[in-house]
């Protein structure tokens, strides 16, 4: 995170305010993918709905409601998810650039099963994180359609992040992450490579579920690799993050700092992305530890980051209560 965006994201902060919002711009997908929280029975607890029943939005409308929504919470950053984001490709061909005028970054978290438009690469502050399982074997297995031959099309011609989940399966061969970091690395439109580990739910018993010695292995693997492959955005402060995550939601600053939307655009998806009840302490996600790193971060080599963040949110919920409501 940029030091203009740290200080942003502080603002909205002491304003009440979330400085991230991730919304799911649908609830259509055409994957049907193995471990993907977003379609658990548990993403939407509470609401008494799943993402597949949920109500969406098409055209002009979702454009003018999501424009509403940045209007109205005032985010520093904007995370684009689904559902597949690329199946309102044409809306997002108009809010897109909007959102950019607007001077908020977005990210776009797709699995390109379609192809992204080119014009996209003239829209400033645009981020395009594509999802990948694993090697071509096991990821055209677990995502099809949207299989390598077609993500290799798709992003040509993009500067895209490669993401990948890593689940259990991808444990059983020792060079696995590498030959995949090799792989990606070699490609010209891959500007970065990110990694997490599969998060589960409380009490779930899922084949993708890394076990502790597994989870050591990937972490001191992911170490190894970093310095050897320049694309592989893994500092030590997140590996860190990876080694130590959050308690619980109110020990993660990815959580306390995001606004999660489904596609109805009125309910939250909580504690965090994932939904349900995750499990903190088998937490991976990326976000999650490099915010760790961040609010571990000592301003003038004294007092943490994170310390300030929680100071200053309780200022902004009591100078502005009204502030975090949908």
């Amino acid at each position: 995170m940029r030091k203009v965006e740290l200080f942003k994201a502080w603002g909205r902060i002491l304003s009440g305010r979330y400085p991230s919002l991730s919304i799911e711009v649908t609830r259509e997908c055409p994957l049907r993918c193995p471990g993907c929280y977003a379609y658990e029975p548990e993403h939407l607890a509470g609401t008494g709905q799943t993402l597949r029943t949920v109500a969406d939005y098409k055209g002009d409308e979702l454009v003018e409601k999501v424009l509403d929504l940045v209007r109205r919470h005032k985010p520093v950053h904007v995370s684009i998810v689904g559902g597949e984001p690329l199946v309102r490709y044409r809306e997002l061909g108009v809010l897109l650039p909007k959102l950019s005028k607007m001077g908020i970054a977005v990210q776009v978290v797709t699995s390109a099963v379609r192809e992204i438009p080119p014009e996209w690469n003239e829209i400033d502050n645009l981020y395009l994180s594509v999802s990948i399982d694993g090697l071509q074997r096991e990821h055209d297995e677990r995502r099809k359609p949207a299989t390598y031959d077609r993500i290799l099309r798709h992003i040509a011609g993009h500067r895209v992040t490669v993401h990948c989940t890593v689940t259990s399966q991808m444990t059983r061969r020792e060079d696995y992450l590498e030959e995949f970091v090799s792989f990606w690395s070699e490609k010209a439109g891959v500007k970065k490579i990110w990694f997490s580990l599969f998060t589960p739910q409380m009490g779930a018993v899922d084949e993708e579920i890394l076990r502790p010695a597994a989870r050591k292995s990937v972490i001191d693997k992911l170490e190894e690799l970093q310095p050897r492959y320049p694309k592989l955005e893994l500092p030590r402060s997140v590996i860190e993050g990876f080694r130590n995550p959050p308690s619980g939601p109110s020990d993660c600053m990815f959580s306390r700092t995001t606004l999660n939307l489904t596609a109805n655009l009125e309910d939250r998806v909580v504690p965090c992305q994932f939904g349900g009840s995750p499990d903190c302490t088998q937490c991976g996600c990326f976000a999650s530890a490099a915010l760790a790193a961040v609010g571990r971060h000592k301003v003038l080599g004294m007092v943490p980051i994170q310390r300030i963040h929680e100071v200053s949110d309780r200022i902004g919920h009591r100078l502005n209560p009204k502030a975090l409501n949908v």
